[in-house]
């Protein structure tokens, strides 16, 4: 079932919320986290990018250590460069969600898609900001992607991931321009697709 429209939800139901993080980076997997909050969700949840990198990191601690139960999920880059970066995304939530170690009995999913999965879900568009369990997925997601990107950066240096994050910024097309594809560079995406016609070509 898929909605976007305001629903009822049963006081005895055990909701999770699922987001991802970065669909929109050349590099690196995408992220996905699922949890399900206790009954006083922590104070300040919003959409992730919201927050300043201090606020999510402290945020993130706290959901981890009070949420009835969390986890991660993710696709590679061998990933999303086969189904493409939306079906991708999906599937990071969907082993988000089953990573979890309490089963939901409903799935709130940030915005207009459902992976392919069992479980009664709700797709709510912009549920970051309005959905205190998919508001806590989206900042537990976008910590553990960031200091990710952090490790990469020390793995390959250079590229600048550990300040961009592997988004297209100058910077990094840049460097991608002058030391060429990395192996976590996800070679469907355009500028990276293009660099390697080039190279090809040359």
């Amino acid at each position: 079932m898929q909605t976007t429209d305001l629903f009822q939800v049963s006081s005895d139901s055990i909701v999770a919320g699922v987001d991802e993080v970065g669909r929109g980076p050349l590099a690196g997997d995408v992220v996905a986290a699922a949890v399900i909050l206790g009954d006083s969700p922590p104070a300040g949840l919003t959409d992730s990018k919201a927050l300043s990198p201090r606020q999510r990191e402290r945020l993130a601690e706290t959901i981890r250590s009070e949420a009835v139960a969390w986890s991660l999920g993710r696709a590679t880059v061998a990933e999303i460069d086969e189904l493409n970066i939306l079906q991708a995304s999906l599937l990071a939530m969907r082993r988000a969600v089953e990573a979890l170690s309490v089963q939901p009995s409903l799935v709130l999913v940030d915005g207009n898609h459902l992976p392919r999965w069992s479980y009664e879900a709700r797709a709510v568009i912009k549920g970051d900001l309005s959905e205190p369990a998919i508001s806590a997925a989206s900042i537990v997601a976008k910590v553990t992607r960031d200091s990710e990107m952090v490790i990469l950066d020390d793995l390959y240096p250079g590229y600048g991931f550990a300040a961009h994050k592997g988004y297209p910024t100058k910077a990094h097309l840049a460097a991608l321009a002058s030391l060429g594809v990395s192996p976590v560079h996800r070679q469907s995406f355009g500028p990276v697709k293009r660099l390697l016609a080039r190279l090809e070509v040359g």
